[in-house]
């Protein structure tokens, strides 16, 4: 396969370059960095995704795309550059591979695109949260990456040949400790992350599992660690910061907060595996 990434020398962008080269796949990394030093087996392009042109070029003989670069969270920048950054970015690059005839596009989102660790409080309607539940995002990150999902069903409905995944991770760590730091604060506001975590490597490799599967149209995916960064039995959780939400699934043990049942069924994804 030959696979264009976009944020190639990003964390997640790195991981997934390593793992397609290590099952001998041909890379374009495309990232508005410099190139670094010439890699076999990878092309290194210096673009901007807001460059359409320069994106379009890059993607020419491409068999898929993941993309991945964007602002990855709020407040470093103003509102309005977070914002137009990540969704000029994901609507130039799906809709260049439009044009350059690639049919399997991922695309990175957020446990954000329904608003979640940078909403003002926590809103939740059920746990554990699936892909059906609704969004109450607040800010210009959720927005960005909201909006970007729903520039998928527009191209996947104009375009019914197109197989489009976007990735709804949680914070992509090396190791669950990094995250069980701030997030087992006890306070009510720290809460709002729910715990949640992806190692980085099950996170890259969730993104080639999107690209290597078969589906039709648009479908977005949780990824997220199965377990929480707490040590707390999650219903005691749930209990404690959030007794008016209902728990209509497994929340035993330290069971996630969120599920990823639909990654496992269509993409054959877990995160221990």
């Amino acid at each position: 396969m030959k696979l264009a990434v976009t944020g190639g020398s990003g964390d997640v962008g790195s991981a997934i370059i390593e793992q397609a080269l290590a099952r001998g796949d041909e890379v374009v990394s495309i990232d508005r960095s410099e190139p670094g030093p010439p890699r076999k087996g990878v092309q290194q392009v210096c673009a901007d995704t807001g460059d359409y042109d320069a994106i379009l070029a890059a993607l020419a003989g491409c068999d898929a795309v993941i993309h991945m670069a964007a602002i990855p969270f709020p407040f470093r920048d103003p509102d309005h550059v977070v914002h137009n950054n990540n969704v000029v970015g994901s609507y130039n690059v799906m809709r260049a591979a439009v044009e350059a005839g690639v049919r399997r596009i991922c695309q990175a989102s957020s446990v954000n695109a329904i608003g979640l660790s940078y909403s003002r409080e926590g809103h939740f309607d059920y746990f554990p949260i699936d892909e059906g539940h609704p969004n109450h995002a607040e800010e210009a990150y959720g927005l960005s990456k909201w909006i970007c999902e729903q520039q998928a069903d527009v191209l996947a409905r104009r375009y019914d040949d197109l197989q489009i995944a976007s990735i709804r991770f949680h914070w992509v760590v090396e190791r669950k400790e990094v995250a069980a730091r701030p997030f087992n604060v006890p306070d009510q506001a720290t809460s709002r992350h729910l715990w949640g975590y992806v190692l980085r490597e099950p996170a890259a490799r969730a993104c080639l599992l999107a690209v290597d599967n078969r589906f039709r149209g648009h479908e977005v995916f949780y990824i997220v660690a199965s377990d929480t960064t707490s040590e707390v039995p999650s219903l005691e959780l749930a209990a404690r910061y959030y007794p008016k939400v209902p728990v209509r699934g497994d929340l035993s043990g330290n069971r996630s907060f969120f599920s990823c049942a639909k990654a496992e069924r269509l993409l054959g994804w877990r995160h221990s595996s």
